[in-house]
């Protein structure tokens, strides 16, 4: 079979989209995801994202990992998705559509910029001095003086499979906080190693930043795939109102042959 695939990348974090409204792939396909984001065997991409029809919304996201499986909610991803359904036709200015963590809803207001509405956060936990927390995805971040000093894959594996996550997985947030913005890096669960940037890292590395005492309504955030950044208002023990803000990039598009 013949398949239509458009790649696109938000600060480098980058996923190969497939239009699914007529149910190209399902759930099932792990391998044929897998193969698909293999850098070199196939088109290469930190994850896979079906956009499809739900009822009620505009449409439904459902991201997998580079390893073929379905993951929780990516915040690059979901803007990625966004600028995809806009590309598309599927909507205008905004959208409001179903991810595997719930509804979202999004703004596209100006060419590749978009910016995408998080769920609430209630839940956030200590380990040690690094802040635990879910954006839609499982989180750990640990604060750092040294950027340059932190090597992201040796030291985010071993805590992703340390005795406490290596059950569930986690993604390890590394983040030093400047006088008027963040940087983050990431190694991420799923994909097994470092990626350019990381939307629900960011945005959990901005709440554990705010926490830490950078207390402004948005924080500007710097990853080695470019610049992001995230509107916040604290909630009691909680966030609400929480924005990812950046840019959204088609980078090509294709066809390839593949085994359903």
């Amino acid at each position: 079979m013949t398949v239509n695939f458009y790649k696109y990348q938000g600060t480098g974090n980058d996923f190969v989209m497939i239009d699914n409204r007529t149910e190209i792939l399902n759930r099932s396909h792990t391998d044929i995801i897998n193969h698909l984001c293999d850098r070199r065997f196939g088109i290469g991409a930190d994850g896979l994202i079906l956009l499809q029809n739900k009822e009620g919304y505009d449409f439904e996201m459902v991201y997998f990992n580079a390893d073929g499986n379905e993951s929780t909610m990516c915040g690059n991803g979901g803007r990625c998705t966004v600028a995809f359904a806009k590309f598309l036709g599927i909507i205008g200015t905004y959208a409001h559509f179903l991810a595997i963590d719930g509804d979202h809803d999004a703004m596209v207001e100006k060419e590749d910029w978009v910016e995408l509405k998080m769920g609430n956060v209630h839940d956030i936990s200590k380990d040690d001095n690094c802040y635990v927390l879910n954006t839609g995805s499982p989180h750990y971040v640990k604060f750092v003086e040294d950027m340059a000093a932190v090597d992201v894959y040796a030291e985010g594996k071993a805590i992703r499979y340390n005795d406490t996550y290596k059950a569930e997985g986690i993604n390890v947030n590394f983040v030093k906080v400047n006088k008027k913005n963040i940087e983050v890096a990431t190694y991420e669960r799923g994909v097994e190693n470092e990626t350019l940037s990381c939307g629900t890292g960011v945005t959990a590395a901005a709440i554990a930043a705010y926490l830490k005492g950078l207390s402004v309504e948005e924080i500007p955030i710097t990853t080695k795939g470019g610049n992001l950044s995230v509107r916040l208002e604290q909630n009691g023990s909680g966030f609400k109102n929480i924005w990812l803000c950046g840019a959204a990039k088609q980078v090509f598009k294709g066809q390839i042959e593949i085994e359903v």
